[in-house]
């Protein structure tokens, strides 16, 4: 993949922008043959799955996946004002080490909103990042400070976040309604009282891993039948596996229901 080399940031006031729309090994998967996985469209390439919201206090990002260099790349994001977490497993915690040259744009550190559990990972996986002395080291450490959240409502960037409790399979995780739009990734259940913090949804971005059923994922058809149940005026489905054809899936989906794919724009509300 070409990367841009072009210095002038994008604009992302007002809007999110979808980072990543694959599942945990991404789209082409590692020595896969498939017709997805060699398909020349480039809505089928999925990277790790990850938002970034232009909100009134600046830019906010939803996971620090493994490719976020290449994302932020991509997207010509320079830094992100501070970052949100859904949950602890490695596609969308590994690429912390990513974030270190936000401190040189923003001179302080990057505020890290998430749970007990994300903490612990985070602080085991890049521990050499928290040890005493670390902000002198040689080649540079994330520079990052955390803040717990639960599910209690918060103020972030200047804009009012509903944090949703979700099941992923045997893990309890995060997700987040900001304004009329809800971010439900990596779940294949939604307990009564997150049910009812989704109503009224101008757009809701939801799991759908594949056709048949997972252990810890939507399967499309199960995506579309919570949809259904929920009516948002749009619905986007994400953390899509090699067995989603963009094109083929979207021609068959219901109305106002389609795949997102990597760089798709959305405006907030």
């Amino acid at each position: 993949m070409p990367l841009p080399r072009l210095p002038n940031p994008t604009d992302l006031r007002g809007q999110l922008v979808f980072l990543g729309t694959g599942t945990s090994v991404g789209v082409p998967c590692i020595g896969c043959g498939c017709a997805v996985c060699q398909s020349d469209d480039p809505k089928n390439t999925r990277l790790r799955c990850s938002l970034a919201l232009g909100l009134p206090g600046g830019t906010l990002l939803i996971d620090s996946t493994p490719d976020l260099r290449y994302q932020f790349l991509r997207e010509r994001i320079p830094y992100a004002d501070a970052i949100l977490y859904t949950h602890e497993h490695s596609d969308h915690t590994l690429g912390l080490d990513e974030t270190r040259l936000f401190y040189y744009a923003t001179g302080r550190p990057t505020p890290l909103y998430c749970e007990k559990l994300v903490e612990e990972r985070l602080r085991a996986a890049f521990d050499y990042a928290f040890v005493p002395g670390a902000a002198n080291y040689a080649g540079g450490v994330p520079m990052i400070e955390f803040h717990r959240i639960g599910l209690d409502p918060f103020t972030l960037l200047g804009q009012r976040i509903i944090p949703l409790r979700l099941k992923h399979g045997r893990f309890d995780v995060l997700g987040f309604r900001i304004g009329n739009v809800a971010y439900c990734t990596d779940t294949n259940l939604i307990p009564a009282e997150s049910l009812a913090l989704l109503t009224g949804l101008d757009v809701l971005i939801i799991d759908a891993l594949r056709p048949r059923p997972h252990v810890s994922h939507f399967s499309l058809d199960e995506a579309v039948e919570l949809a259904q149940q929920l009516q948002p005026k749009r619905t986007l489905f994400t953390h899509m596996g090699h067995e989603l054809d963009h094109a083929a899936t979207n021609a068959v989906l219901p109305a106002g229901m389609e795949l997102a794919y990597d760089g798709l724009r959305v405006e907030l509300t």
